[in-house]
């Protein structure tokens, strides 16, 4: 062929011999040659100048070099680390926790069981309600209240804080301003609608928490039942405080010369002559008045569905007394 070179003849004549072209450039190290594989050994030829060290050699296709791990270095403290390469697998995940044995997962069904089976011989304790009603811890979160200040207005000023912390929105509240003829509350304004779905309550306490002037407190009294779901949905008049001694009704003027910062910091410890003398001129028929406490008047009412409550959980008691 004319592409392919022969050597010179010899003088004894006969047809030359022919061989393949060397290739021009070296196959890069660790790349097998044309027609001569290598059994797992890198070639240790280096690149012809001017030629990349990748370069496909003319003789044939090179086969992929198989990943081989790098040789070890020296680390810093003095040990040899072979690197890794990415043929070989991850490291799989091994716990530092102490590992229990056999022993101890034996007896495991024992000590999950241990509260179980030590109350197993002890005497059974019935508590018999509603014959015998055992009073909950001082901290029991139970029905709420609306408390009032020491001259009888409410602490409660519409802020609405205690509805937006209410995770299962049961309060509803509407605000609305005092006036010279009607004061409520100290300061500016107070709750003029403030109601609790115990349909929804969870009775966690975060609304008592959000309070700022402390109107809402939680009571000890679980006793929260009734036949409609409207029964359970307590109003104002429900939930206010009953009214001590030295209070009066609202609504009716602030002591005189204080502020809401004075009412706030407890200056207010009971209702003043003129505060009666207000309340005497427009309402001379509250029963919360000090000639009216004397002569025997009954007490202003509570709630309706306060008192449906307490009739609901006086005739259970008297069902339930054996």
């Amino acid at each position: 062929m004319a592409d392919e070179p022969t050597t010179p003849r010899a003088s004894g004549g006969g047809v030359p011999a022919r061989r393949p072209v060397k290739p021009t450039t070296k196959p890069a190290a660790g790349t097998p040659t044309a027609g001569k594989p290598t059994a797992g050994k890198p070639a240790t030829g280096k690149p012809a100048a001017g030629k990349p060290a990748g370069a496909k050699p003319a003789g044939g296709v090179a086969k992929a070099a198989t990943a081989k791990p790098v040789a070890t270095k020296p680390a810093a403290s003095g040990r040899q680390v072979a690197a890794r390469t990415s043929a070989e697998p991850e490291p799989r995940f091994r716990s530092r926790m102490p590992q229990a044995n056999a022993f101890a997962e034996f007896v495991a069904p024992a000590a999950g069981f241990g509260v179980t089976l030590a109350n197993f011989f002890r005497k059974t304790v019935t508590e018999e309600y509603p014959t015998e009603k055992v009073p909950p811890k001082p901290r029991f979160h139970g029905r709420h209240q609306l408390n009032r200040y020491a001259d009888g207005l409410e602490k409660c000023i519409g802020c609405e804080l205690c509805a937006w912390a209410c995770p299962a929105d049961a309060i509803y509240v509407e605000a609305d301003d005092n006036t010279p003829e009607a004061q409520f509350s100290p300061g500016e304004r107070y709750g003029r609608v403030y109601q609790i779905n115990y349909l929804r309550c969870i009775l966690c306490g975060l609304c008592v928490e959000a309070c700022p002037t402390r109107a809402l407190t939680m009571t000890n009294d679980f006793e929260l039942a009734g036949p409609t779901r409207a029964g359970l949905i307590w109003e104002k008049q429900d939930l206010l405080a009953p009214l001590r001694d030295g209070m009066l009704t609202s609504p009716h003027p602030m002591v005189e010369g204080t502020t809401d910062t004075d009412y706030y910091r407890g200056a207010v410890t009971a209702s003043t002559p003129e505060q009666e003398a207000w309340v005497a001129e427009h309402r001379p028929d509250d029963p919360s008045l000090p000639a009216n406490v004397a002569a025997g008047m009954p007490a202003a009412p509570r709630g309706a569905t306060a008192l449906a409550q307490a009739d609901i959980t006086a005739r259970a008691t008297r069902q339930g007394t054996r």
